[in-house]
């Protein structure tokens, strides 16, 4: 069975390039091996993710997630079974939040910035499935 799991958290300190740097060769390294694939949104204070694949593993790896010190306020958006993958050529796709069209965050947000602790799950999902048909995607991991 398939799941797809969107959650949103604030780094605990700052954001540097090491440190981002190093959560997408893990992810790239870890996420083939346990059939995970996924896409991360990161901007100075936020991170956004979608990961998905086995309900096992996503679950395990959420839960990893929330235990991990580099993060705080972990909300979950979004947790669902999925009949295919939306993001499966993706290991782990990086979006930079700071690059995006204030015109596309208005079409699915209240205003032209990027919240997800204050919309719904679903325009959060719409939004990260139009940068992925946009091609706005850095550093597709295969």
């Amino acid at each position: 069975m398939l799941v797809r799991c969107l959650y949103a958290s604030r780094p605990a300190k700052p954001l540097d390039g090491a440190f981002l740097d190093d959560i997408l060769e893990r992810s790239r390294k870890n996420n083939p091996k346990l059939g995970i694939t996924g896409l991360l949104c990161v901007s100075d204070d936020l991170f956004i993710q979608v990961i998905e694949g086995g309900r096992d593993e996503v679950c395990e790896l959420f839960n990893a997630i929330v235990r991990d010190e580099r993060h705080q306020q972990v909300r979950l958006l979004s947790y669902a079974e999925i009949g295919e993958r939306q993001f499966g050529s993706w290991t782990m796709g990086q979006v930079n939040i700071a690059k995006l069209n204030p015109a596309l965050l208005l079409k699915y947000f209240k205003r032209a910035e990027l919240d997800p602790f204050d919309c719904s799950g679903q325009a959060t999902m719409a939004l990260l499935g139009e940068l992925v048909a946009t091609a706005s995607i850095l550093n597709r991991g295969d």
